[in-house]
């Protein structure tokens, strides 16, 4: 497996297209378009907070029960949530438009929203935004970066990642894009994610694959602790790489999901480090603990204190924060045995060894926590399992970023 350049359109028989339709942003492009040449087998995971937006409710229905999918057409500046059977009606309208000018089902579009909670979607904008990606839908690299951009709100960068994996005796690509910088909270998922592949797959197999890369890797991040009511991650998959098609779990199986995971790793990371005023990906990994589950509980536990976000940000060892964050995470453990490292492209230093100080450098650790990605390693000297959470520094920046979201 290699990593490649490229996003949504590097797999093969995908094209993206974006445009500025003016759904609350001036000045910017905020909406995008995939589309495949052929139909798509989809798999999909979708928010689990009890309020669901209507794209949500319509991707959920379409990824699940429909034969096919072949579009999905999204927007940024207002998620369409909390808008009631009007908002599900311009759900079916979009896709209704997208059908028209695409000439496929209606059933085989889905859509997708972010933004402000609460607010109606100005319809006629997004059906004049179809109408103009559509004509314009490309394969090239740079449509699909062009289709990142198009999707962000608070982000200050666009996110896309791809893969190349032999199966088969065929080269298989998955490509991804994603957005997401706030109400980041690992509960499946607080984002848009979208993965393009041209393996040929059934459709069952595909979503069980994308199940199980999520609690790993997107159920691993956290910014801020609020579940969306917008997530969505779905995978389109289109059958043209020519492998035999995957209907068992056998090699070509766990070969397409290796790849899968380590895609939406690389994407999962990118959010994390692109948290709303952040300054430093702040990756916390347990090690040697009783089993996984705990060491997934230990890891959340210490990349959702805002405390220990609040030292990283001030480049603070303040390991205190991290012991405390492991202690009411709910897992038993004994903290006299347990070894802290903090560890940055400048260096590796162990903080505490059987629950107490080193005695380390102050001034080395600050230099150690002064980079952009900063990992805290637990070992709690348990078992052979471990996990690892990633997430962000708390900055002024992120409270003044969301006291004005609106405006």
């Amino acid at each position: 497996m290699n990593f490649i350049d490229g996003g949504v359109t590097a797999a093969k028989g995908f094209k993206a297209a974006n445009t500025a339709a003016g759904i609350k942003y001036t000045g910017r492009d905020d909406m995008a378009m995939i589309y495949s040449e052929s139909p798509c087998v989809a798999g999909g995971t979708f928010t689990q907070n009890v309020v669901k937006a209507a794209p949500v409710k319509w991707d959920r229905d379409k990824v699940y029960n429909s034969d096919y999918v072949q579009a999905v057409v999204i927007n940024a500046g207002i998620a369409n949530a909390c808008t009631g059977e009007e908002g599900m009606g311009y759900c079916k309208q979009t896709a209704k438009k997208a059908a028209v000018v695409l000439n496929i089902d209606e059933d085989a579009v889905l859509v997708a929203s972010t933004g402000v909670i609460g607010f109606q979607l100005p319809i006629e904008k997004l059906e004049n935004g179809i109408d103009a990606m559509a004509p314009n839908l490309s394969d090239s690299r740079e449509a699909a970066t062009a289709a990142a951009k198009a999707i962000m709100t608070t982000d200050t960068h666009h996110k896309e990642a791809a893969v190349q994996v032999e199966i088969g005796g065929k080269t298989v690509t998955i490509g991804a894009m994603s957005k997401g910088s706030g109400m980041i909270h690992p509960n499946m998922c607080t984002m848009l994610a979208f993965a393009t592949t041209d393996v040929n797959i059934s459709h069952e197999l595909l979503q069980e694959a994308v199940s199980s890369v999520v609690d790993d890797t997107y159920n691993m991040i956290s910014v801020d602790g609020d579940t969306s009511t917008n997530d969505t991650y779905i995978t389109m998959a289109n059958g043209m790489a020519g492998n035999e098609k995957i209907t068992s779990k056998n090699d070509d199986y766990n070969k397409f999901v290796e790849a899968l995971f380590e895609v939406n790793k690389k994407i999962a990371m990118m959010m994390a480090g692109d948290g709303e005023g952040c300054t430093a990906l702040f990756e916390v990994k347990v090690v040697n603990a009783n089993t996984k589950a705990e060491a997934v509980t230990l890891a959340k536990s210490v990349i959702t204190s805002s405390l220990t976000k609040a030292a990283i940000y001030g480049h603070d060892a303040n390991w205190g924060r991290i012991l405390c964050a492991l202690g009411y995470a709910g897992v038993d453990f004994d903290p006299e045995v347990v070894d802290l490292y903090f560890e940055s492209a400048k260096g590796k230093i162990k903080i505490i060894e059987n629950g107490v100080s080193t005695g380390y450098s102050e001034d080395e650790a600050t230099d150690i926590l002064t980079t952009d990605h900063v990992t805290a390693i637990c070992d709690m000297k348990q078992g052979d399992a471990e996990a690892t959470a990633w997430g962000c520094d708390l900055t002024y920046d992120y409270v003044k970023i969301n006291a004005d979201y609106r405006s």
